[in-house]
């Protein structure tokens, strides 16, 4: 082992202790608070530069690595791991102090992040989610929509669900709609008798009401639509709510039992993304390996400022609008009668551009939107053994789900094939409590992927599907094939929503195979406006030459809707042997 050395760098003496080996590899220490991450990937890259070495590892001494913005790999940063020594934690977060008793609230300032007030949607206090202020504590008890006026874009609700609010700044509605909520910023509200006239603020309430599916629904069996309201400093009454109020720039949060807001840990999440590759598909950032780290604390804005009405797992519309007369589709089954274009909500962790990028034995926690996204030109990488849990949006996102410049039921199919999600290894992770914000999110969501496998993954306390693999809502031979979901164990799946399945397809994926898996536990929300809309397996619109095998389910519960050809199915039930059914879910 060679010397330790110190490197300076523009004048600047850096205090990462560097050990070089004789083999060309660079081992570097790290130190909370004295030594950035940032600075440790420059220092590796001069020294792998100078010294003509192959690889660099740097050791993360435990401790908390506060952010001010995202950490960026490159392609300079080929050959490099980022190892965890102890208990290690990157952080989006700002701790929030100075807590004044003010009645039965406990106050503080707003924090400041980077120089400017910081404005945030989530709030974590010891480690615990608290509840943005609303009006209902048991979702069971969600008021219900009375009927919609679309050409207007109002939405009538019961006068006495909205009378707390009418002074209220700010305040959302969150509503629920089959497969997807919508959170809609309220503009307006006029008590008419015994029901109210809701409108929103645009760019959401014209996308929101211009798109047929998904829709507040009003049913002839009473069960319209819930919602419930949110943001607002008039509904804070229960222990462990909190609520922001931005022109006061004061946070009012009322303590759980035992909790001491003297000396309590309180984090507002700052940074929307925590680490992201920057690459170009021609020189992509590869072979890094991040082991061992706890991802924590990041949020997601856009809804405040410009609403969020998704089409379907987390993408949320840009344009949208209903077709009439439908129209015929190559290659279609029926006709369609929407058009929508997406984007794509934030990530803990984003990967563009990279080849062989893995992270083992990772912790994403206490996240506002998606955990991991490996996005676009994404080459092989893997993520094993690592935990999901307490994330707003979905788990884990792989593949485009079509570029926003493209109608997302067009079959995506790019000349340069390089752009698509191809051959990642999602396998033996845990991913539990999910989706609790964004209820329309997945567990593991895969668009537009090739070769893709999905294995002995344990997905539980999901609001919504477990797994879903496609997106395009067509039969058009597109990119995705060789796929595989297989022994993967999901349970107490569809904690909030309906129209859904443990695992879930879209569109055509030859050579694609679904095997082995446990499906089990499903939700029964009370609320849901069609409550045996739900499966424990969905082949979905263009679903085509997949096949679906062996799977354990406790009842031959499976929806086939407007399959396209060359489908397999072949034992799937209760039937399944008992050896598969033990097999499925993480390895150790």
């Amino acid at each position: 082992m060679g010397a330790r050395r110190l490197l300076s760098i523009a004048g600047a003496w850096l205090l990462g202790a560097v050990l070089v080996h004789a083999s060309g590899e660079f081992r570097m220490e790290v130190e909370p608070g004295e030594f950035t991450i940032e600075q440790a990937l420059q220092q590796s890259r001069v020294m792998k530069a100078q010294h003509h070495g192959d690889f660099a590892v740097i050791h993360l001494k435990a401790g908390t690595y506060r952010l001010s913005q995202p950490i960026i790999l490159r392609p300079e940063d080929t050959f490099t791991s980022i190892v965890a020594d102890g208990d290690v934690v990157i952080s989006g977060g700002v701790q929030i102090k100075g807590w004044r008793k003010q009645g039965r609230l406990w106050v503080a300032d707003m924090p400041v992040f980077n120089g400017r007030p910081l404005s945030f949607r989530q709030l974590w206090v010891n480690g615990k989610k608290a509840i943005r202020a609303r009006d209902v504590d048991d979702f069971e008890q969600m008021n219900r929509i009375i009927s919609v006026d679309k050409k207007q874009e109002i939405i009538y609700v019961p006068a006495s669900s909205v009378k707390k609010i009418l002074k209220a700044r700010n305040a959302e509605m969150v509503l629920h709609e089959m497969w997807c909520v919508a959170n809609l910023r309220i503009k307006s509200i006029q008590i008419q008798g015994d029901s109210a006239a809701v409108t929103f603020h645009n760019p959401e309430s014209h996308i929101h009401f211009m798109h047929p599916w998904p829709s507040p629904m009003v049913t002839t069996n009473g069960r319209n639509s819930a919602f419930y309201l949110t943001n607002a400093k008039e509904l804070l009454d229960q222990p462990g709510e909190w609520h922001l109020d931005e022109k006061e720039q004061k946070v009012y949060y009322m303590p759980r039992s035992g909790e001491d807001m003297r000396s309590a840990d309180v984090e507002a999440p700052a940074l929307e993304t925590l680490l992201m590759t920057e690459g170009t598909p021609d020189h992509p950032v590869c072979h890094v390996s991040i082991e061992g780290i706890r991802f924590e604390y990041a949020t997601w804005m856009r809804p405040s400022l410009q609403g969020h009405a998704p089409l379907q797992a987390g993408m949320y519309m840009i344009e949208a609008y209903k077709l009439n007369p439908k129209w015929y589709r190559p290659n279609g089954d029926h006709k369609l009668d929407n058009q929508g274009w997406v984007g794509r909500p934030a990530s803990a962790v984003l990967l563009n551009h990279a080849e062989s990028v893995n992270f083992e034995r990772c912790t994403f926690q206490h996240l506002a939107s998606t955990g991991v996204d490996y996005h676009r030109f994404t080459y092989r990488g893997r993520i094993d053994h690592c935990t999901f849990r307490d994330i707003g949006g979905s788990g884990i996102v792989a593949g485009l789900f079509g570029p926003e410049g493209q109608e997302s039921h067009i079959s995506y199919n790019p000349t340069d094939a390089r752009e698509l999600c191809t051959n990642l290894r999602i396998t033996n992770n845990l991913i539990t409590d999910v989706a609790n914000e964004d209820w329309g999110c997945i567990g593991i969501a895969a668009g537009y992927v090739r070769g893709i496998q999905i294995c002995h993954n344990e997905i539980s306390e999901v609001s919504y599907t477990g797994i879903s693999l496609g997106w395009g809502w067509n039969q058009q031979v597109n990119q995705m094939r060789d796929n595989l979901v297989k022994g993967n164990l999901i349970h107490h799946y569809a904690r909030h929503m309906y129209d859904t399945a443990g695992i879930y397809t879209l569109s055509c994926q030859p050579h694609t195979f679904i095997e082995e898996n446990v499906v089990r536990d499903i939700y029964h929300p009370g609320y849901a406006h069609d409550p045996n809309h739900w499966f424990y397996l969905y082949t979905d619109e263009g679903s085509s030459y997949i096949t679906v095998r062996n799977n354990w389910t406790p009842a031959e519960k499976f929806l086939k809707n407007a399959n396209g050809p060359g489908n397999t199915w072949e034992n799937n039930g209760p039937m399944v042997a008992d050896s598969i059914r033990l097999n499925a879910g993480i390895k150790q």
